[in-house]
């Protein structure tokens, strides 16, 4: 216990990849109704990614590097422990309430809000107090965790007062101006330095991409599936942008390479959302949420996984090696995506896709099995793996 609990990204980790095999396996049985839940399952599924599972994998990235970036020293144990145990507590409440009773669900939704709030600050705090001359991406990595404060406080409002509206913009403003803009916000900053690329990144750029994203957030909530008109430009912008930065890829290195095919999944991800959203405006088409999917998966979790193999490598005094078992669990990350792809395709066409859509939720819980199997060892333990 004292070697799980001496670093931050450790009991983080630990926690949101378990969340990641417990929520998907429990949102299988309740679409399949050999479970009813208390909660509705859209509700349920997007509630317990977004803050269960990305947030505190989010932190455990965040509170070990946010220090370096700002030079102000580590954050201290009992400091990153009292955002720990109410993510914890909250994880556990929300997954009994959801197959008890919805009172128990709610004190979980609640007591993770306090935990998410309370780490923004921590955060803050420490932007605040960093001497540091250029703050730009300390800034914008700042700014996109407040939105996902925002978001998670519309959510909580949301689901006391049963509005689907609220939930609704609650989960757009997450998906874009939280989940996407912190794991952007700390990939351009990393990325390129891992990788030695020798292009010159657009600082100012980010911006845009931000004020773009808002707006693809209002017009999908006022009329849905209209965020194509932004969907395309960003296409251009963000992929413009990747190119000017002459990332090396392909590349050799496993532990580079998987972050360079992470970056690449944004423009074709936007590509594949205006494309879809224009498509259904005009033929009532429904694509299952694919554009979002394709952002989350390809993009985000892809990032998630490059980084967090990273991090546990290089802070456990193992090599920063990727081994046979980590390059297919890469590899694993990229059947995910494709597979959700599928899936959507095959709802859009009427087709029966009862099949992929168990494949989709077997192949995410085998990933994160695997992951969990390769490093909770190294996490909790501080193991030393051959490679």
């Amino acid at each position: 216990m004292k070697y799980f609990l001496s670093q931050p990204h450790q009991p983080f980790f630990v926690l949101a990849f378990s969340n990641a095999i417990i929520s998907m396996l429990l949102f299988a049985l309740f679409s399949k109704s050999i479970i009813a839940p208390t909660i509705l399952i859209p509700n349920y599924h997007a509630y317990s990614l977004i803050y269960l599972m990305f947030t505190p994998a989010f932190l455990a990235f965040l509170f070990t590097t946010f220090p370096r970036f700002s030079a102000t020293p580590p954050i201290e144990k009992i400091v990153y422990m009292t955002i720990v145990i109410p993510f914890a507590i909250g994880s556990l409440l929300l997954t009994i309430g959801s197959l008890t009773l919805s009172s128990i669900a709610t004190m979980g939704i609640i007591v993770t809000l306090i935990g998410h709030l309370l780490s923004i600050n921590i955060l803050r705090k420490i932007y605040r107090n960093s001497v540091v001359k250029d703050k730009h991406d300390m800034f914008w990595i700042l700014i996109s965790m407040a939105m996902g404060g925002v978001s998670d406080i519309l959510f909580t409002i949301g689901y006391l007062f049963e509005s689907d509206f609220i939930i609704n913009f609650a989960i757009q403003i997450a998906i874009y101006l939280y989940l996407f803009m912190v794991t952007f916000s700390v990939a351009q900053r990393m990325v390129p330095f891992f990788s030695n690329a020798t292009g010159e990144k657009d600082l100012n750029l980010i911006k845009v991409i931000a004020t773009l994203l808002g707006l693809h957030v209002i017009l999908e909530t006022i009329v849905p599936h209209l965020s194509f008109i932004v969907d395309f430009l960003l296409v251009y912008i963000i992929g413009n942008e990747l190119l000017n930065w002459e990332l090396p890829f392909p590349n050799k290195n496993p532990l580079l390479w998987i972050l360079h095919l992470a970056l690449f999944w944004i423009p074709t991800a936007f590509l594949f959302s205006g494309v879809s959203n224009l498509i259904a405006i005009f033929s009532g088409a429904n694509f299952l949420f694919l554009d979002i999917h394709i952002l989350v998966l390809g993009f985000i979790l892809t990032m998630l996984i490059g980084f967090g193999t990273r991090v546990t490598l290089g802070h456990s005094e193992n090599r920063l090696i990727a081994d046979e078992w980590t390059k297919i669990l890469f590899y694993w990350t990229q059947v995910v995506v494709i597979s959700r792809i599928v899936t959507s395709l095959i709802f859009a066409f009427h087709w029966n896709f009862l099949f992929w859509f168990d494949m989709t939720i077997t192949v995410w819980i085998v990933l994160f099995a695997i992951w969990a199997f390769k490093f909770f060892g190294v996490l909790i333990f501080g193991k030393k793996l051959d490679n």
